[in-house]
């Protein structure tokens, strides 16, 4: 570890572009008043920073096991300044999470590695797809049979989990360790909380972000084609859905680059729940006005709005493109159309978390790194106004929304630790790990299904100082900063059961676009089932709630 350390070191003390990007970092930094002179203790965390970064560097292909332990071992600094060696010895711990696109848990497995042989602890692991999750979660939940200590769990979850006390409350200590200010505005309270108590460590952002082939759109015979035939506008990305529709309708059938092209690619197929989210980002801009909070349901009352002329608009939407797609569309679930397709070059536009970013850059399947851009969801031309029961046009242009679905991945540690105390410091120690400042940066640059969310994540310098073109990380971390605070930006409700009613509009949405009823029925089913889930609830407890998840006074 030492020797490669001393390597890393001695590259980038021969790399004059990457010293002059790190001047010019701390430059603008302490132009803005934010430094004055470097502390030892903050130039060794930079000097950290920077050797994460290059693990193993970005074009050098998808990361390893190896390189997962090598960025745990070198984040171990903060436990080992509350933990002593061997400290934990006899302590076993169960953690459940992912292991999807083989990231999330086999990556953890990693980091942890060397934070059992610190403190002697042992981590057994439950692994789930995530078509699974929902599923599994619930039934732990019904049958009161939690069989984990550690949970992988987002937000919209904290309902169905912390509400019914499920959850350790986080102690003072894991919050100074982790830097908890650090984490950007829109993940901090009341996300993570219940009842005013902190209950997750934050490890990941979430919005839908577009993502679109920059080749596709600097194409002169494409281009040319489509003037030709009579479209109205540049050939250019999309700003709006009702051009992304245009474009994709317009691709069928052309090539490009010797290949099949097509536009947006739509995942038809469910995924846990998981899959509304998709439906979601096209609907958010139809649906989410900039005089509402709600857009889900009626903030008063519960009533589902995914009836209403917005939701069916982009459920006819998927309908209507989907001839235009590549075959068997009607089979591609959200990990399919990112990663099977859009990351190996099917597509040419493509709403997904922020995980194709850097993705894109940094793993074996992708062959889009030097061509791929990135914007906020496109906007619309109109929204819908649930008060008035029509369609305005607002004054400023388009309205946009951007979908910040599932507020982000989190650890949780479970009550049942609680009664012992060295089994409590353990999972928390190893949630504070995970959640780690500097350990986070390097999950934000390479693949680990987790995107940007602290505000020092997006320190374009140290991007480029670790080999990301400048323009592409740009271009990125604006998206996802410009997401994160939008003003209209479409916000998740926590509240009890939203994966019961995903979960249901998932199996409706199926039925539709494999053609068994329209979009107006099927949302109208869709909507049938929902209060059908409020009720069972508790349609007032509901309310309240909704209201508090959109920072309204109930």
């Amino acid at each position: 570890m030492k020797v490669q350390q001393h390597e890393m070191l001695m590259a980038l003390q021969a790399s004059r572009r990457t010293v002059l990007k790190g001047a010019a970092a701390l430059s603008a930094l302490a132009a803005t008043g934010g430094l004055t002179a470097l502390s030892p203790q903050a130039a060794a965390q930079s000097e950290l920073r920077t050797q994460l970064l290059k693990i193993p560097g970005v074009g050098k292909g998808s990361p390893t096991d190896a390189d997962w332990q090598k960025v745990g071992e070198m984040c171990l600094g903060a436990t080992k300044a509350s933990v002593k060696e061997g400290e934990f010895k006899g302590v076993e711990l169960t953690f459940m999470g992912l292991n999807n696109q083989n990231l999330h848990n086999l990556l953890f497995r990693g980091f942890l590695k060397p934070w059992e042989a610190y403190t002697g602890a042992k981590i057994s692991w439950i692994d789930l797809a995530q078509a699974d999750y929902n599923a599994r979660l619930q039934q732990s939940i019904a049958t009161s049979t939690v069989d984990f200590d550690i949970i992988e769990m987002g937000a919209p979850f904290e309902g169905d989990v912390c509400g019914k006390g499920l959850t350790s409350e986080m102690p003072d200590w894991v919050k100074k360790q982790i830097e908890f200010d650090d984490i950007v505005n829109y993940l901090k309270p009341p996300v993570g909380t219940w009842n005013g108590k902190q209950y997750r460590v934050t490890i990941d952002g979430d919005a839908h972000n577009f993502n679109y082939r920059t080749d596709y759109f600097a194409d002169k015979d494409l281009a040319k084609a489509w003037k030709d035939e009579g479209h109205q506008g540049e050939w250019e990305v999309p700003k709006t859905w009702q051009k992304v529709q245009e474009v994709t309708k317009f691709l069928k059938g052309k090539k490009f680059k010797g290949q099949d092209a097509y536009g947006y690619l739509d995942p038809a197929k469910g995924w846990g729940g998981f899959g509304f989210y998709f439906l979601g980002s096209r609907a958010s801009a139809y649906a989410k006005h900039p005089d509402d909070k709600a857009w889900l349901f009626d903030i008063d009352t519960m009533k589902p709005r995914v009836n209403n002329p917005a939701w069916v608009r982009a459920i006819q939407d998927v309908i209507d493109a989907l001839p235009s797609e590549p075959a068997d569309q009607i089979n591609a679930d959200p990990g399919t159309t990112g990663f099977q397709q859009f990351l190996a070059g099917t597509g040419s536009m493509l709403a997904w978390w922020g995980d194709i970013g850097s993705n894109a850059k940094t793993s074996d399947s992708s062959v889009i790194g030097d061509v791929c851009g990135f914007s906020i969801l496109p906007g619309s031309d109109d929204v819908y106004n649930s008060k008035t029961g029509k369609w305005d046009k607002l004054p400023s242009g388009p309205n946009y929304a951007p979908n910040c679905a599932y507020l982000g991945w989190g650890v949780y540690v479970m009550a049942r630790v609680d009664s012992d105390p060295v089994k409590q410091k353990a999972a928390w120690s190893a949630a504070a790990h995970l959640g780690g400042k500097d350990l986070s940066l390097w999950t934000a640059a390479y693949p680990s299904g987790f995107q940007p969310y602290r505000n020092s994540h997006f320190n374009i310098p140290e991007w480029v100082a670790a080999d990301y073109d400048e323009a592409f990380i740009t271009s990125y971390l604006k998206s996802e900063s410009d997401s994160y605070n939008h003003p209209n930006a479409a916000i998740e409700p926590r509240i009890p059961g939203i994966f019961q009613y995903y979960s249901v509009a998932e199996d409706e949405l199926a039925k539709i676009y494999a053609g068994g009823s329209s979009a107006q029925a099927g949302a109208d089913a869709i909507a049938a089932a929902w209060e059908k889930i409020t009720d069972k609830i508790g349609r007032d407890s509901q309310i309240k709630l909704y209201k508090a998840s959109l920072g309204l006074v109930a």
